[in-house]
């Protein structure tokens, strides 16, 4: 679970002649992911493609145009069909004249329409104007212009203009025709002069005879047409779509294949008869690849394992793994990464690939995200109600939606709702009502969030859990960190892993010691008094002999680190666990914003003994009634007139789908920060190199 699959290097060797034969079988298998030659062995150059590998190439980039013109999708498959040679070359070609020239056809109707749209709007102010545009049009001696603006403005600046002899100007609301028989001899811009720095929109005159309304009449019928000839042309294309999608399909995947194998070559080293082609393949299917080359070729090709990776990175690999130029100028070949995790635990795999790939020589810390995400998103919300609206939106996202990752996102969603569900029966509440906690705990649930005055000494408690846990999680972190570095040193698993541990430890040993009592917050030490340990704090000599462990950790830790780690250490070891104090603040807020909305609407009172309760079937009258001592919080919504009621579901409906939305955004993203920021930092390296084994898994076609 904390290492990936094995991997094995191997290395197939023969001549030229039999190289298709091996390219057919590794692609057969799909285990072998190919390694690049890089050109480090004398003698040897990187392969060409095989013959047909450019023409190939053509028609995939040509059948994935046509798929996407058609907009084929993979329900429009059909079963899966064998695709010969001669069909790419007759069917393919048919399909493809036909999709090109309907394509070309709406391309020129889609331009042709947008133009008319651009007509059609030019056309709508002479409309408004209403004059026939003959009458607009077409003079010697008098200039026109039509446009949109303050007609008062234009008429006075035709006024002023001494080049324009005479004028008139119509208008319709905002939009006017200026006509001017400009003076003998003016310029023959002297009406457009005119309207320099006035605030005018001009129009062009449209080149037709008749009035706007008939031409604006002859251009939307002329619109119509062309959409009536664009939809034809978009049902020839859509049923060329139901009748050929299949071919289309079963065509790309046969072609993508056909590249694959023929530019496999180019992957390979080799010489004028010979090649060599390297790669990992899981060690446990070694010897089925080997069995199946030796069945089809016998002794015609060599197969080997070079070499069978071990988790430990070799020598030169320095830090978490980080990679260092080895000594014969490349670098480490690292094997690709194959992770290996419970079925159930599959989807955090996601959430480790947000921050990168495990490297081969990494812990893959899925297993571990999958045991402490859950809980904290739970802990943070605890509740019944909620858990079960984020397990059934995680379970829809997890079998409907085809995005991998999304996928992987509804499973997290799916384990996390199930942890929020667990806590939520301990708190006893189903959206903040505490339903359960009175018919299964008899009104004393084993949990209490710390809301009322009642039990407030719980949320001081989950303050303490919280430093605690972060403790152990942080410790869990260093401890890994360690245990990586012991591969190269135990000096520096101890100075440069093990130090900060050894340091955090140390201090907050110290902080929840007698030590300096007077000057700590008594939460320290009264809040776990009262539980099943009893717990009251270390006596001041352990604090003080932790404090000195712990300044040990901090030498070593500025020895291997300098000034850095000097501020570094001793910063992270007190904010870096004060974070997680986060887990009891947003479980807090999260349950007293529930508990708000239900305040609002069915209103509430306080006991006598400082607990809350809500007048879910009795108002304030009968609370005064049957419980002296009570004190009302808020008389509830649903007790006052209708327009109370109905404002009050409205509130109802809405806060609590708040309070679920920002479960996520709130709770999600915090527990993600625990687990990204102060958890993988403390050994994550990441960087590793995804497994793609050479070869395709059919989906389209069949060999049969």
């Amino acid at each position: 679970m904390l290492r990936p699959e094995q991997m094995s290097k191997v290395s197939v060797t023969g001549t030229k002649n039999v190289i298709q034969d091996v390219i057919e079988v590794t692609h057969d298998q799909r285990v072998v992911h190919l390694t690049d030659y890089t050109g480090e062995h004398e003698g040897f150059a990187s392969g060409s493609p095989l013959e047909g590998a450019e023409a190939a190439s053509e028609k995939l980039v040509t059948v994935r145009s046509l798929i996407n013109i058609l907009g084929v999708s993979e329900e429009d498959a059909g079963p899966a069909r064998i695709v010969t040679d001669e069909a790419l070359d007759e069917e393919f070609e048919s399909v493809r004249r036909q999709v090109n020239e309907l394509d070309d056809r709406r391309d020129d109707l889609v331009d042709d329409l947008e133009d008319l749209e651009e007509e059609i709007a030019a056309a709508e102010p002479f409309v408004e104007l209403g004059i026939d545009l003959d009458l607009l049009q077409g003079y010697d001696s008098l200039d026109v212009v039509v446009g949109e603006g303050d007609t008062d403005a234009v008429g006075h600046a035709l006024a002023d203009a001494s080049a324009i002899q005479s004028y008139e100007v119509f208008s319709e609301g905002d939009v006017f025709a200026a006509i001017a028989y400009p003076e003998s001899g003016a310029p023959a811009d002297a009406l457009s002069e005119v309207f320099v720095g006035l605030d005018v929109e001009r129009y062009g005159v449209p080149d037709a005879q008749e009035s706007p309304e008939e031409y604006l009449q002859r251009l939307e019928h002329r619109k119509q047409q062309l959409a009536s000839d664009l939809e034809s042309v978009e049902s020839d294309l859509d049923s060329l779509r139901l009748e050929h999608a299949g071919f289309l399909l079963a065509a790309e995947e046969k072609l993508t294949i056909e590249v694959q194998k023929t530019e496999a070559p180019l992957r390979f080293a080799t010489t004028e008869h010979a090649f060599v082609a390297e790669g990992w393949i899981p060690t446990p299917d070694y010897e089925s690849y080997a069995s199946a080359l030796k069945d089809e070729l016998g002794e015609r090709v060599e197969v080997e394992e070079l070499e069978r990776a071990e988790y430990e990175p070799p020598e030169h690999e320095i830090g978490h793994g980080e990679q260092e130029a080895a000594t014969d100028g490349g670098t480490v070949d690292r094997p690709p990464v194959v992770q290996k995790n419970p079925k159930v635990a599959e989807p955090f795999e996601m959430l480790v690939r947000v921050i990168n790939r495990p490297n081969y020589f990494d812990l893959d810390p899925t297993i571990i995200l999958f045991l402490t995400f859950p809980v904290f998103y739970g802990f943070m919300i605890g509740d019944v109600g909620y858990g079960v609206l984020y397990t059934a939106a995680g379970w829809w996202m997890y079998t409907r939606l085809d995005s991998a990752a999304l996928a992987s996102l509804g499973g997290v969603a799916v384990i996390s709702g199930l942890a929020t569900i667990v806590f939520g029966v301990l708190y006893g509440e189903v959206f903040g009502f505490h339903l359960i906690s009175e018919y299964l705990w008899s009104g004393h649930p084993p949990l209490h969030k710390g809301l009322m005055p009642a039990n407030a000494d719980w949320a001081r408690l989950w303050l303490i859990v919280s430093i605690l846990v972060a403790l152990g999680h942080l410790t869990l972190g260093y401890a890994i960190d360690t245990y990586k570095r012991l591969h190269h040193s135990p000096w520096d698993a101890l100075t440069e892993g093990a130090s900060w541990a050894i340091l955090m430890i140390g201090m907050w040993v110290w902080v929840f010691s007698h030590a300096l009592d007077s000057a700590k917050p008594p939460i320290l030490f009264q809040t776990l008094a009262g539980q099943p340990l009893g717990f009251t704090g270390f006596s001041a000599t352990v604090g003080w002999a932790a404090l000195a462990v712990g300044l040990v950790g901090y030498v070593l830790l500025i020895y291997a680190e300098g000034a850095i780690g000097a501020v570094e250490g001793a910063l992270n070891s007190l904010t870096h666990v004060l974070s997680y104090t986060r887990l009891a603040a947003v479980m807090l807020a999260k349950g007293g914003m529930a508990f708000v909305v239900n305040l609002l609407f069915f209103g509430a009172y306080r006991s006598a003994e400082g607990e809350f309760h809500f007048m879910l079937n009795h108002d304030w009258s009968y609370v005064q009634a049957h419980h002296s001592g009570a004190e009302l919080m808020f008389g509830g919504l649903v007790h006052g007139p209708i327009t109370a009621v109905l404002g009050g579901l409205v509130i109802f409906v809405l806060g609590h789908a708040l309070v679920l939305a920002l479960g996520v955004t709130s709770a999600g993203l915090q527990a993600v920060r625990l687990e990204y920021v102060e958890f993988f930092g403390k050994f994550y390296e990441g960087g590793g190199e995804k497994y793609e084994p050479f070869g395709h898994q059919r989906t389209y076609t069949t060999q049969d």
